[in-house]
């Protein structure tokens, strides 16, 4: 049996109270929607119908459950939705790091600590603030981290609108931020979404370097590099290595030419400050890490999503990638005997690949 809450509690102030306590937490903005999510169900199933989710079989895991969160934890009524802003410098300062292709380019979200961990820590906490003030009432708390559809969900409760690159955009915060949410059964007033501001802009669109954004809020993930670098496992597909540049874990090439994140702002939550370490890391450099080292050089960073072994196959494309120099061919050329037939395929591309590049010296 649910939990009773006291009658006395006037759910509007509560609301309030919510949204001080997440805002002393330091979640930038949010929402309260109803859980209904019918248009985005179909939507899902419809790209699930294309194969756009790839190897990525967990998406259609679950069934309903994804969609119908009541499905997920019994007794949701509410969801709670915040943002927590985590860009770590300006966006012209990223697309320099694009351009020198010496250096590998990580996704500016996994720069810092890894982020499920510190939002699910804050979100327990504003459970435990409203738990503090009303007793004990059901929720659980979710950050990229179950079947939950966060975007929708976040849209309807108005923190933004879902732009043509598929990310949630907020026209007064751009779109670099990260959404978690509280399942609940409180029975909260809600919000209702914002209206989309993507016009005629397609920029998202044209800037995509493999052409994963097929279309206004399509997204074949089989071509994303965020999907080729991160959740597939396997070889990346031989056509599309040349398009990754020096992107070796992430992509943020649709958002960083967004208009609307002219107006992000950098992040004053320390955890998510740029590691010294991915600022502009020589490839070279990267490419030596055995695993050890990678372990202990990405501990706590989001970068744990990956293998070594994965680690190894980007930072070989991206040399591949690169300009010609003795120091690229010696380090690809040691790990020609890496035990990975995974790796060794992709440093056998890549020094191919530098046959006829400029030379760098």
């Amino acid at each position: 049996m649910l939990p009773t809450h006291p009658e006395n509690i006037e759910l509007r102030q509560l609301r309030g109270k919510i949204e001080r306590w997440a805002s002393e937490l330091g979640f930038q903005s949010l929402g309260i929607s109803d859980g209904q999510l019918e248009q985005a169900e179909s939507h899902l199933l419809e790209w699930l119908g294309r194969g756009y989710h790839g190897t990525m079989a967990y998406m259609s895991r679950h069934g309903s459950a994804r969609t119908r969160p009541h499905e997920l934890v019994e007794g949701t009524i509410r969801i709670i939705s915040v943002r927590m802003d985590y860009r770590p410098e300006d966006v012209a300062t990223s697309l320099a790091g694009l351009q020198d292709l010496r250096t590998g380019y990580v996704a500016r979200y996994a720069v810092g600590r890894d982020y499920h961990r510190l939002m699910r820590r804050r979100l327990q906490r504003l459970a435990d603030r409203i738990t503090d003030a009303i007793g004990p009432f059901l929720y659980r708390a979710f950050t990229d981290s179950a079947p939950v559809m966060e975007k929708p969900l976040a849209s309807n409760a108005g923190l933004g609108w879902i732009g043509k690159h598929t990310n949630l955009i907020d026209k007064n915060a751009g779109s670099f931020f990260f959404i978690g949410e509280l399942y609940t059964d409180l029975p909260l007033p809600v919000d209702g979404p914002v209206t989309d501001h993507c016009g005629e802009c397609n920029r998202c669109i044209t800037a995509c370097p493999t052409g994963a954004i097929v279309g206004p809020y399509q997204l074949d993930a089989r071509r994303c590099i965020s999907y080729l670098t991160i959740e597939l496992k396997d070889s990346i597909p031989i056509e599309l290595r040349g398009l990754i540049g020096n992107r070796i874990f992430g992509c943020d090439d649709c958002q960083l030419v967004c208009p609307w994140n002219r107006f992000s702002e950098a992040t004053e939550e320390t955890g998510f400050a740029l590691d010294p370490q991915f600022a502009a890391p020589p490839l070279i450099e990267l490419f030596a890490w055995d695993e050890d080292q990678f372990l202990r050089n990405t501990a706590g960073t989001a970068l744990r999503r990956i293998t070594h072994e994965q680690w190894l196959r980007n930072v070989a494309v991206a040399l591949g990638n690169g300009p010609r120099g003795k120091a690229a061919v010696s380090a690809l050329t040691a790990r020609l005997v890496h035990p990975s037939a995974m790796v060794r395929e992709h440093v056998v591309w890549a020094l191919a690949q530098l046959q006829g590049t400029h030379s760098a010296g």
